[in-house]
């Protein structure tokens, strides 16, 4: 039987959930101060002036240097919090330098802070992080004319994580807050329609200092088969099934880590068989086998992330596209820890870690051919870049840090 319940209704409002992080000593409040500003040096992202958000297209984008081939870039923010942006942020990267320059923001959204690309790429879907928690899809043009499509709510408070099915029909989300997560269709146009489903991860019991569960990521296994949700505040993964055709969650198994652990967010290595756990709580990561068959989760021994006694709040992995380096993002230590990949994704071999050059890195990724890495720096307001070597995996910083209002996603296309 499984350890969620489901339920068809919203919960109560509530106001906006402020300053958006919920970091901390086992995630009772860390005191960060999410709106804090650093004075990164580089293009500064500059925002329209003032006044009500507003829904519909984005302002025409602003061309890129001549010459060379920009791709377009997106920042989540928290409204919300002392010096956030406005809504999402819009940006293009030169590819072979990294450089990033402003180009606008979609505003009519509140607290987007974490944001998802459709397969097809002509949508993003981003969560509004709220007592009243939303998801809101936007349609993405090539003239930078971007139109918000629609929101929908996720039944639950705070969400923090979402993420398309494979097939384009579903969209996942995880409410942190109210430890619960949730499943909208996804309409032809690309807007979310009613949700289908929420399940709340009532067992097992919540871990040391948790007041319940905290769902803060969900995603589709590589093979398709099931889906994950990894729930701090149970320190446990569950894995479900999802009916193709009704849009409903059904639970097989579940992975529980050590108590006290504080499971974060997960990332498959390219073979499918094998991810890489960050624990937040415990400042620790564990490799896991997967079983593409029955769905189940094993996680293995506890591992250091290189950065000393104490706790650093890891954030999140990524892994090369060929296997063969991890890197995590360490938001107290602010930096970004190196791993060589051994015995085909079995094993994590620590190699060092590297400065990330901004404050609270709380979330990194790719650019599409792996060369760059970004990270947004969460308490500095600035996104950092990185050369990755593929043959090596280290890492050099290029460029100046880009000047962002509360950077809490960098999402490159």
């Amino acid at each position: 039987m499984g350890h969620g319940q489901r339920s068809s209704t919203d919960r109560a409002g509530s106001p906006p959930l402020r300053h958006g992080d919920r970091g901390g000593s086992g995630r009772g409040g860390r005191g960060v101060r999410s709106g804090q500003r650093g004075s990164g040096r580089g293009h500064r992202w500059r925002q329209p002036g003032a006044g009500p958000h507003r829904l519909g297209p984005a302002p025409p984008a602003r061309p890129a240097p001549p010459g060379r081939r920009a791709r377009p870039l997106f920042l989540g923010t928290y409204t919300s919090a002392p010096g956030g942006g406005t809504g999402i942020g819009l940006a293009a990267y030169d590819p072979e330098s990294g450089e990033i320059t402003a180009t606008g923001v979609v505003t009519g959204l509140a607290d987007p802070s974490y944001l998802a690309l459709s397969p097809c790429r002509r949508r993003l879907y981003a969560v509004g992080e709220q007592r009243r928690g939303t998801v809101t899809a936007v349609a993405l043009r090539a003239d930078g004319r971007h139109r918000v499509l629609g929101s929908r709510s996720t039944g639950g408070a705070g969400p923090c994580h979402l993420s398309v099915h494979p097939g384009g029909r579903w969209l996942l989300s995880a409410n942190y807050l109210s430890g619960s997560v949730a499943v909208h269709p996804v309409y032809g146009d690309g807007a979310p329609g009613e949700r289908t489903d929420l399940v709340t991860h009532h067992r097992p019991p919540p871990g040391p200092g948790q007041s319940g569960p905290h769902a803060h990521q969900i995603l589709t296994t590589p093979d398709g088969g099931h889906v994950l949700a990894v729930d701090l505040g149970n320190d446990t993964v569950y894995t479900y099934r999802l009916d193709p055709a009704a849009g409903t969650l059904r639970e097989v198994s579940h992975a529980t880590l050590r108590p006290g652990a504080g499971p974060r967010h997960l990332t498959f290595h390219p073979c499918g068989r094998y991810a890489y756990l960050a624990n937040e709580v415990d400042n620790t990561v564990v490799v896991c086998a997967y079983d593409p068959f029955t769905g189940r989760l094993t996680p293995g021994a506890a591992q250091p992330t290189g950065t000393g006694p104490g706790t650093s709040y890891p954030a999140q992995f990524l892994v090369t596209a060929d296997g063969a380096f991890a890197f995590l993002a360490n938001r107290g230590h602010n930096s970004l820890t190196r791993f060589a990949v051994e015995a085909g994704g079995a094993r994590l071999c620590l190699l060092d870690t590297v400065p990330v050059g901004g404050d609270f890195p709380r979330h990194i990724a790719f650019s599409p051919d792996g060369r760059l890495l970004f990270a947004a720096n969460q308490k500095s307001g600035t996104v950092t870049v990185f050369s990755v070597n593929t043959g090596s995996g280290e890492l050099r910083r290029v460029g100046e840090p880009f000047a962002a209002p509360v950077p809490v996603c960098v999402l490159p296309c």
